[in-house]
């Protein structure tokens, strides 16, 4: 075997080893934190915890791999109409919220949600609607073990997963394994909402620029496939070799800018990652991502929510040592793979249009609802439509578009012509979808901006193949990821433009108090000489 992946050889008992003894063999520390048998609190939204905003209450609805039948779909359209705006959005987590939800009507909306089987499960499994109403009864602050069931369905796979014709692995069994574990090991409800799991098949399309506390990506070894892991970021990627690499760090800024922005473009992780630790096989990955969660738990300080706060303190090896306690086969850091980089490039424009799926003749079609909203009528005409002419399922992406899967190749065109009638952009070449923005100035109190509003405006004028991130406050709701250019509200209609370059948050302010229009004349400039370099 090769020495690098040699931490998961487990000395003759790796074919025979399964998730189910992996869960069962060992149990949680006693020296466990005081915050870790404590509910973290948390402001974010859920099915069960509507959280208040200018435009009415919001109730995130997580999705399995980013997946809803059409029937379901369906559902959210009806109670997006009558309890809540009628306004759905996508989110950068590949979920849906509904916004605008009236008071007085949260426990009917979250019944025929949960009722829909759109809630987390129980031991026992499905959690039926009575009991989640009762649950929501409680004091807010005294989250119920469903409301932090809920909250911990973090786990983010490709929108087209088992069927991406370049995937080493299919990752969706695998996905279901740590969705039930998330949700039915009564310690898990002290991770925080936002703590999640990236598991990766090595699909071209997947997003690899989003941080997450644990990773886990499919890698080929002699003897089969591996997941290579890696901790508090994301997986290191080969980089693009169009792209040329420039000295100065002027330079380097534009030349970033122009890798993010190529339509083949490679996403470049976030540097604040582990990289690859330790490859593990498949049949061990649930036990393995069970004892990280453990060890999390064990170690963390109260105010420490995600996994990079725990690396602050502790370095990647003394916590695999930590959870070697909790796996039977040998836990270390692997050396070998210090430079362990994902072989297969990511193509986010593989998000839209027509493209082929594993099996010949069968396609996945996409689009982008303008700023990731979708209104009721939209999203009842996109389940028709998934219903008529594919398996009767959307896949939400986690850049805030719809996925049709397993399309006949003759059917495409028409339904991508359907989409584009439902006001999906449907092409990479629409400025539209290169834009983010966050509920703006009329949803949210803490925005300084209608940047839903200006963000349609930029759309008008945005040089080609530019991603701009809008956002009304520091908190950039809308972007987990590192966005190449950032607008930040400082007064209605007036930015600041930032840019990114390897420097932390936003980037480096590069002009102050724009508007709209002053903002869109420097940044083609700014593209031009960002493209300049691929062209020469």
């Amino acid at each position: 075997m090769p020495q690098q992946y040699r931490l998961a050889a487990c000395s003759g008992r790796r074919a025979t080893l399964n998730p189910v003894s992996v869960l069962n063999q060992a149990s949680p520390s006693t020296a466990s934190s005081d915050a870790a048998q404590t509910l973290r609190p948390s402001a974010c939204p859920g099915l069960l915890r509507i959280v208040a905003a200018r435009d009415g209450g919001i109730c995130r609805i997580k999705l399995p791999g980013g997946e809803l039948s059409a029937a379901q779909a369906v559902v959210i359209a009806d109670v997006s109409e009558q309890h809540a705006a009628g306004v759905v959005e996508l989110t950068n987590r590949a979920n849906l919220q509904v916004r605008g939800v009236r008071s007085g009507h949260e426990a009917a909306l979250i019944a025929a949600l949960v009722d829909a089987g759109l809630g987390p499960i129980g031991a026992a499994g499905a959690v039926d609607a009575s009991r989640l109403l009762l649950a929501t009864s409680a004091d807010a602050s005294d989250t119920s073990r469903f409301g932090a069931a809920d909250d911990v369905r973090n786990v983010m796979v490709s929108p087209t997963a088992g069927r991406d014709p370049f995937a080493l692995f299919d990752t969706r069994p695998l996905g279901v394994e740590l969705l039930t574990l998330l949700q039915t090991e009564a310690r898990f409800a002290a991770l925080s909402p936002k703590f999640a799991l990236l598991l990766d098949g090595g699909e071209r399309l997947a997003r690899l620029d989003h941080p997450h506390d644990v990773w886990l990506a499919a890698t080929q070894a002699e003897d089969g496939v591996r997941f290579a892991v890696g901790l508090g970021g994301c997986p290191p990627v080969v980089a693009n070799a169009n792209i040329a690499v420039e000295a100065d760090a002027a330079t380097d800024t534009f030349q970033h800018a122009g890798y993010a922005n190529s339509r083949d473009a490679t996403e470049r992780p976030r540097t604040d990652s582990t990289g690859a630790l330790a490859a593990v096989l498949p049949a061990q990955v649930t036990g393995l991502v069970r004892a990280l969660l453990h060890t999390f738990l064990d170690l963390a300080a109260a105010d420490a929510t995600r996994m990079r706060h725990l690396l602050a303190t502790h370095s990647a090896d003394a916590l695999l040592q930590h959870a070697q306690a909790y796996v039977d086969f040998p836990l270390s850091r692997d050396t070998s793979l210090a430079n362990w980089q994902r072989g297969t490039p990511a193509d986010a424009t593989l998000r839209l249009g027509a493209h082929a799926q594993r099996v010949v003749g069968m396609q996945h079609v996409g689009g982008q609802p303008p700023l990731g909203r979708l209104d009721a009528i939209t999203l009842r005409g996109l389940a028709t439509l998934s219903q008529q002419q594919g398996n009767g399922t959307l896949r939400m992406t986690p850049w805030q578009s719809v996925l049709l899967p397993d399309i006949a190749a003759n059917a495409a065109p028409g339904v991508l012509a359907e989409m584009n009638v439902l006001g999906l952009a449907c092409d990479p070449t629409q400025p539209i979808t290169h834009l983010i923005a966050c509920a703006g100035s009329t949803g949210c109190a803490k925005s300084l901006a209608d940047t839903k509003a200006d963000a349609l405006l930029l759309a008008d004028r945005l040089p080609e193949g530019v991603d701009v991130h809008l956002s009304g406050c520091p908190r950039s709701c809308a972007a987990a990821h590192c966005a190449p250019y950032t607008l930040l509200a400082v007064a209605p209609g007036i930015y600041d433009l930032y840019r990114r370059g390897g420097q932390p948050d936003f980037g480096s302010c590069v002009a102050h108090q724009l508007t709209i229009e002053q903002a869109a004349d420097m940044l083609d400039p700014l593209a031009h000489l960002a493209r300049s370099p691929l062209d020469a």
